[in-house]
């Protein structure tokens, strides 16, 4: 898997995190964002994204969409409302929270056939496990935030997608790897 990177500009990490702040302001208000034209390239490009919101150092929503099928500052500014307002694990994002939430970004390089588990690299590559119709996705971020190892990042995978722990070993679960830029 080649590094995965989008070089985006300081301007342009600002431009998108007061997008996420613009949409969820504009919820809490009542009303629909106008969504800012993006003035580059780089932000109309397709990606998958996803937007985490914490409280006080601990996770208050995350939602993201893992296909490239719209452009970037599209799927940042649905994932920030899915985020503050439908994540089912939290309730909606109150205005008192509003001003002290903090946003962290992770867009997504291509999500591709882990050929090996011995191969992922914590810090680097997230996860997606399937089997049928049960899935679950973990960041990149997530096990170092947690310190986990390799193992128990795949494992944690596993247990997102409602599957017994280990279940990675499994010949008849896929396992998908990609990477992130997050900010």
């Amino acid at each position: 898997m080649d590094a995965f990177h989008v070089a985006l500009t300081d301007a342009e990490k600002a431009f998108l995190k007061d997008l996420v702040r613009l949409v969820i302001a504009a919820r809490l208000a009542g009303k629909s964002a106008n969504l800012p034209a993006p003035e580059s390239e780089t932000l109309r490009r397709r990606f998958g994204a996803f937007v985490t919101l914490t409280l006080d150092g601990r996770l208050r929503g995350c939602i993201g969409h893992i296909v490239g099928d719209q452009p970037l500052v599209e799927t940042i500014a649905a994932m920030a409302e899915a985020a503050a307002f439908g994540d089912p694990r939290f309730p909606p994002l109150t205005r008192r929270e509003f001003d002290r939430v903090a946003i962290e970004i992770s867009i997504l390089g291509p999500l591709e056939p882990c050929p090996d588990p011995a191969q992922v690299v914590v810090g680097r590559h997230g996860l997606m496990v399937r089997r049928g119709a049960r899935s679950g996705l973990l960041l990149p971020q997530v096990p170092v935030e947690w310190g986990w190892d390799r193992e128990t990042f795949l494992d944690h995978t596993c247990r997102k997608a409602g599957l017994e722990t280990g279940c990675w070993r499994d010949p008849s679960v896929t396992l998908h790897w990609f990477e992130a830029e997050v900010f």
